[in-house]
């Protein structure tokens, strides 16, 4: 087994790599001071459908002014895996200059160009741009019904930014549109626009290191505190009503149980034995598809271990709002760097329960959860190249993601695996094993594998969906998520009864001397991911605005993807815990 101060030194190593990488990412915004009349940098970023947010494409894609000095900024892996692809703007916003209707150009719409204004004004478009890294957006334009229900649509052809400064920063920006500067697209037919803007600077009070405040401030509000602070005591009762459940339940009968096998054991040594103590001599039996099961523990773990060091980033506060990129670049970074993890638990699992093809159980744990993410990537990729979207990646992106799987992931899972390998660890079990596995008598069907599946998943489901609408309106809307704390506590709680609710119905299952137990406590404890997948279907109907097959595809794709690695990490948390109390109650009675 690995020794403890070399698992150390490897933890605080990797810790020490993944903060240094996302320091990185966050030094960037360290110098913004300005003096009279400098230019402060303002990017063009994308336009896309409100409602969608995954469908986004670039800015100039509609016929807007093309700047005389178009550049595109170079960005980081995790902007551009983030849909954002900024190049300079026609817009110039010198600091503490004033403009009054500043003419950019006068353009002359065809008639196809009108018609492409037209389309994206029906789709209720909007711009994102960003000032001296401060995110600012805006609909290009309006539609409306008149008196004879004929729709009208308005380009706007005037922006109005305002400008808040402290003495040489930036602090805020806004923008707004001139309801009176509108250009009537509704017909085909060619139109003159003048493109016109206005700068307005104002001095404020607000230092420098607050200005991101602002962006958090709607998921701070008094009634969503409520709301989040109701949602933590809601599960935090649950977890409090199943631990006493089981404290006085299930402790009560395994009470009654050891009683019992120690009297009969005193009275009658050739007393038949019934109830979970009667398979003492199969429940140790090795799982079938045993390698399958380890490179899931491995993959369990690995994304576990993934999901701790992201909690810890974004404790620590490296997760601002509209800290480009930094989520992305992290879940790639640190998915890397634990990859090790997976190898190591797979490996000396595996050799645990006797399996002698450890390179194959090394590449499906490889494989396991990078194999389905992969495809479904190659897919969506392909579905956002045919719609031209800023959600497909560049060649050289796609490049340095496969140059990161092959030189830091694989070879740090070859390096686990052959550490798991050579940890000569043996599966700790306190009885025998006999030659013949015993019949499993016949169940009702509510013992089968799906009911218990259900009843499993349904209740840490009900202690964290409130979370969960709070969490897709970030991720898949413009909502903000700032309050990891909370999260935080949420994610703890579902750890807690995931592994209670896995451990209870593993004593019934061994109390129906059904000694299948194995799987069962896997497929259990991650059932909460096809809850979390059905939550989807209603949130995506149900709560949100999304259409179009490449939003549909991208939602329901990625989706899967995490309630995939939610299935496994959650499996691995509900085997680990049934493990425990298996192990502990047969070491509790004498079994010859």
């Amino acid at each position: 087994m690995m020794e403890k101060p070399q698992l150390q030194k490897w933890l605080v190593l990797a810790l020490f790599v993944i903060c240094s990488v996302m320091g990185a990412v966050t030094s960037d915004a360290s110098n913004h001071k300005y003096k009279n009349g400098d230019v402060v940098p303002l990017y063009a970023n994308k336009v896309g459908p409100f409602q969608n947010p995954s469908e986004t494409y670039r800015y100039f894609d509609l016929p807007f002014c093309l700047p005389g000095d178009l550049k595109e900024k170079k960005e980081a892996l995790g902007e551009v895996l983030n849909g954002d692809r900024l190049v300079s703007a026609p817009y110039k916003l010198d600091f503490l200059v004033d403009k009054d209707s500043e003419f950019i150009c006068t353009k002359k719409l065809t008639k196809q160009e009108v018609s492409k204004f037209r389309k994206a004004i029906s789709k209720d478009y909007y711009f994102q741009m960003y000032f001296d890294d401060l995110p600012l957006w805006g609909f290009i334009g309006k539609y409306e019904k008149t008196e004879s229900n004929e729709q009208k649509f308005y380009l706007f052809k005037h922006l109005q930014f305002e400008v808040l400064y402290n003495k040489d920063r930036v602090i805020e920006v806004n923008v707004r549109t001139d309801p009176s500067a509108l250009v009537d697209v509704t017909e085909d037919k060619e139109v003159n626009v003048d493109f016109m803007y206005t700068v307005r600077w104002k001095e404020t009070h607000i230092p420098f290191d607050k200005r991101m405040e602002k962006y958090s401030q709607n998921s701070s509000l008094p009634h969503h505190l409520e709301i989040h602070w109701f949602s933590i005591i809601n599960s935090c009762v649950t977890v409090l009503l199943l631990t006493g459940f089981l404290a006085t339940i299930l402790m009560r009968v395994l009470k009654n149980d050891f009683v019992k096998y120690a009297h009969d054991e005193e009275t009658a040594e050739d007393q038949e034995e019934t109830g979970w103590k009667y398979i003492h001599g199969d429940v140790f039996r090795y799982p079938k598809f045993k390698s399958l099961f380890a490179a899931a523990l491995g993959s369990g773990t690995q994304l576990f271990a993934l999901t701790i060091f992201i909690f810890i980033l974004a404790l620590v506060g490296v997760f601002y709002p509209y800290n480009r990129g930094a989520l992305f670049t992290a879940l790639v970074v640190i998915y890397a760097l634990t990859s090790g993890i997976a190898g190591y638990t797979a490996s000396s699992f595996y050799c645990q329960l006797e399996g002698t093809n450890w390179v194959r159980n090394l590449l499906l744990t490889g494989s396991l959860f990078c194999g389905p993410l992969f495809l479904t990537f190659c897919f969506l990729n392909t579905v956002a190249i045919v719609y031209s979207a800023t959600a497909a990646l560049p060649f050289g992106t796609i490049v340095v993601i496969a140059l990161i799987w092959a030189l830091v992931t694989s070879p740090l899972l070859v390096l686990g695996g052959i550490a798991g390998k050579n940890s000569k660890a043996e599966f700790q079990a306190p009885c025998r094993t006999t030659k013949y596995p015993r019949e499993i008598p016949p169940l009702p069907w509510y013992r089968g594998s799906l009911p218990q599946m259900a009843m499993a998943g349904f209740l840490p489901f009900s202690a964290i969906y409130i979370e969960l609408y709070y969490i897709f309106a970030s991720v898949w809307g413009h909502r903000i998520y700032t309050i990891y704390s909370i999260l935080f506590i949420v994610f703890i709680i579902l750890v807690i009864v995931t592994a209670f609710i896995t451990i209870a119905l593993t004593y019934f299952q061994l109390a129906a001397e059904d000694h299948e137990w194995w799987w069962r406590s896997f497929v259990c404890g991650g059932s909460t991911g096809l809850f979390i997948y059905g939550y989807c279907l209603y949130y995506y109907y149900g709560r949100s605005d999304m259409t179009g097959f490449m939003q549909t595809s991208f939602f329901f794709g990625y989706m899967a993807c995490i309630c995939y690695g939610f299935f496994l990490m959650l499996g691995t948390i509900g085997f680990r815990a049934a493990l425990f109390f298996v192990r502990h109650i047969y070491r509790s009675i004498k079994c010859e």
